[in-house]
């Protein structure tokens, strides 16, 4: 049931690889925003041609996640890149996706979903041709807050994600990344999933750098771009508290529906509806 109102210093080994990574993404994203410029059906239903969605995973996750989405919205003629956010750093990962931003021709519906919505928020700030910010069940940090803060649970109850649910491994001297323990993966991640697509996600999840909790999050560019927020109901990695008070403060069009932490696939098509209406209003 829906209801409606308007109303977390990556390596220089990483930082090697991450380049290599980002030439073939942005080559990616050209690539695709020409194909959809040639292809009549990307202006579909509008005399315009339609923007470059771009999607950014959170932690945990990774980019095969938007499946439903892409084809729901592909379909609809708009043109799709789903990024592999690294994961790394806040300031890191969200140069990463700027880049991909800037080598994008034409207007950008820059989408985020839980740490994702961290990234998105520090990545487009001063971009000209990101027309909205769309947040699924995400961070949207102001200047100078960090993630960890709101793990709060008296100040934002209902979220199970506590250090005891996650386990951490060293990747380079001195640095950690946690992901969620297996057998808890379901419960706080994907609860309205089934249970075998659910443990074939927390085998295959991406960890996340420990320290991107801690890191201070910068101008944030919800402050000059319209946003969109899609409010899980059911969450128990992000506080439902927390996500309603995200989307308040950035002033979001936001939707409420009774979801996971996964709504963009529990939920797939209402998370593209809310893309699709975020696209169109801005444009």
């Amino acid at each position: 049931m829906q209801r409606e109102e308007i109303v977390m210093t990556p390596s220089a080994r990483f930082a090697a690889g991450s380049a290599v990574a980002l030439g073939a993404t942005a080559m990616l994203a050209m690539t695709a925003a020409t194909a959809a410029a040639a292809d009549p059906s990307a202006s579909r239903g509008s005399p315009q041609a339609r923007p470059t969605i771009l999607l950014v995973h959170g932690a945990f996750a990774d980019a095969g996640g938007w499946d439903d989405v892409i084809g729901i919205l592909q379909h609809e003629g708009y043109p799709v890149l789903a990024l592999a956010n690294p994961l790394r750093g806040l300031a890191s990962d969200s140069a990463y996706v700027r880049r991909i931003i800037d080598a994008t021709e034409g207007p950008v519906v820059l989408v985020g979903h839980s740490y994702g919505g961290a990234v998105i928020t520090n990545a487009a700030t001063g971009a000209a041709n990101v027309t909205a910010l769309v947040y699924v069940a995400a961070f949207v940090p102001d200047e100078g807050e960090v993630l960890g803060q709101f793990a709060d649970p008296v100040a934002y109850p209902g979220a199970a994600l506590t250090p005891d649910a996650l386990v951490s491994r060293e990747f380079a001297d001195g640095e950690y990344e946690v992901s969620i323990d297996p057998g808890r993966f379901r419960e706080i991640f994907a609860a309205d999933l089934s249970k075998s697509v659910a443990t074939r996600m927390a085998a295959r999840q991406r960890p996340v750098a420990a320290a991107v909790f801690g890191e201070p999050s910068k101008t944030p560019a919800w402050k000059t771009i319209p946003s969109w927020y899609q409010v899980s109901g059911e969450d128990k990695a992000i506080s439902p508290v927390a996500e309603r008070f995200f989307a308040e403060r950035a002033g979001s069009h936001t939707v409420e529906i009774d979801a996971s932490h996964v709504a963009f696939i529990s939920h797939s098509r209402a998370t593209s509806r809310l893309i699709e209406s975020a696209a169109a209003s801005a444009r």
